[in-house]
């Protein structure tokens, strides 16, 4: 893996690809800044060569048209504020505007070009828009793991002007290590915890990951698809019908590859879909009609804990209850403290996918975990198997 330890940056530009698409409030002031707080090891290694740092991210959805709320200089106090330097910006990032400011900053400087999406050309992945950023910069290093599954300009195209110098940066490193931690060096015994809500959102990750680990636990909505498939009485909970001989299927593979597989046995059951109705817990393979299983039941929790506890790799994408609802929640928060203390006891943990990075942040697991993975779509394509177009381009 190229990283950018392998490169002295002294008096060198080094183009940097960043995922700065924060959250923001209605005053358009940052929320959340740990996509920033990401990069900042990339940018000191750089300014502490003797280089300077020109990055270039997207944010929100423009869809080609300059538009105020999505302009970055809406952002740059707070990446300021966050590197502990002073941010240049400019209102462009191709053309005279940009290359002058370019060519103006010194080494130790960092300089925030305009949205790229202010473009159709960035997600088209145009070479000619590719080839104008190129222009701005020595090196091209990219540290966006969380658009590494776009082959858009600025994150794949443009690594084709850069043959020798172009690098991951350490967050994408550390990402992509992360997840090679799980899938093919992981100390056993490796067990995958798989939520949410739907199975055949998951499909090609069981099946990629299924030779990889030793246990699989199956928890969520999705796991009513699999309990109804064996003969379950699910209720009114939600079941993808037309996936029922896929769950058997995936069953049988686990099987195959010796894997065991653990659903839940009981679970919290509720008579309408919010946080204040009747609830009750039950036998999963026993809902009654007009009930619908919202959150895993204590032994499940149990069960779950004493394989979490006997595990030395562990890997968590998608919640086991609908946690947005606090009625609900306590199943996901028992296997985030089983998730901590198997960490503590020395397990290699990786949080990734949307939701459950949600939960981790929103319930302070942040730091009880190994590693918490910055990129959602990118994170689940690299479990699926699939090569990431902004990774290609850095190993070619």
């Amino acid at each position: 893996m190229k990283t950018i330890n392998d490169f002295n940056f002294k008096d060198k530009k080094a183009l940097v690809r960043v995922d700065f698409n924060v959250p923001q409030d209605d005053q358009l002031k940052v929320t959340d800044n740990t996509r920033i707080t990401a990069v900042k090891p990339t940018v000191e290694k750089i300014l502490n060569d003797g280089g300077s740092v020109i990055l270039m991210t997207h944010l929100g959805r423009p869809k080609g048209e300059v538009k105020d709320e999505f302009s970055l200089k809406h952002i740059v106090d707070e990446v300021s504020s966050v590197l502990g330097k002073e941010v240049k910006f400019v209102d462009e990032c191709i053309g005279e505007r940009a290359e002058k400011a370019a060519s103006e900053l010194q080494p130790g400087e960092i300089l925030l070009l305009e949205n790229l999406r202010f473009h159709t050309e960035e997600e088209k992945g145009d070479e000619g828009f590719a080839e104008k950023l190129s222009k701005l910069g020595d090196a091209f290093v990219n540290d966006a793991f969380g658009t590494a599954h776009r082959a858009h300009a600025s994150t794949a195209v443009i690594a084709e002007y850069f043959e020798s110098t172009k690098f991951f940066g350490l967050l994408m490193a550390k990402e992509l290590q992360a997840i090679d931690k799980v899938l093919r060096k992981g100390e056993r015994p490796i067990t995958a915890i798989l939520g949410g809500s739907k199975v055949s959102t998951k499909i090609t990750i069981i099946e990629n990951i299924l030779p990889a680990i030793d246990n699989l636990i199956i928890g969520g909505g999705m796991a009513f698809t699999f309990i109804k498939a064996l003969g379950g009485k699910i209720g009114n909970s939600l079941v993808e019908e037309d996936k029922l001989p896929l769950a058997l299927e995936i069953l049988g593979k686990a099987k195959e590859h010796k894997v065991k597989v653990y659903l839940p046995s009981d679970a919290i059951i509720a008579e309408g879909f919010n946080n204040d109705a009747e609830r009750k817990e039950a036998d999963i393979y026993a809902i009654p009609e007009g009930w619908m299983g919202l959150d895993a039941g204590h032994k499940s929790r149990d069960q779950f804990n004493d394989v979490l506890l006997n595990s030395r790799t562990i890997l968590w994408n998608g919640p086991i209850g609908v946690f947005e609802m606090s009625n609900f929640a306590g199943g996901t928060i028992a296997l985030g403290d089983s998730i901590a203390e198997a960490t503590k006891l020395g397990a290699f943990s990786l949080v990734g996918g949307g939701d459950s990075v949600a939960f981790v942040k929103q319930f302070g697991y942040g730091e009880k975990v190994s590693y918490v993975s910055t990129g959602g779509g990118a994170m689940l394509e690299s479990l699926e198997g699939l090569e990431l177009p902004g990774v290609a381009a850095i190993n070619k």
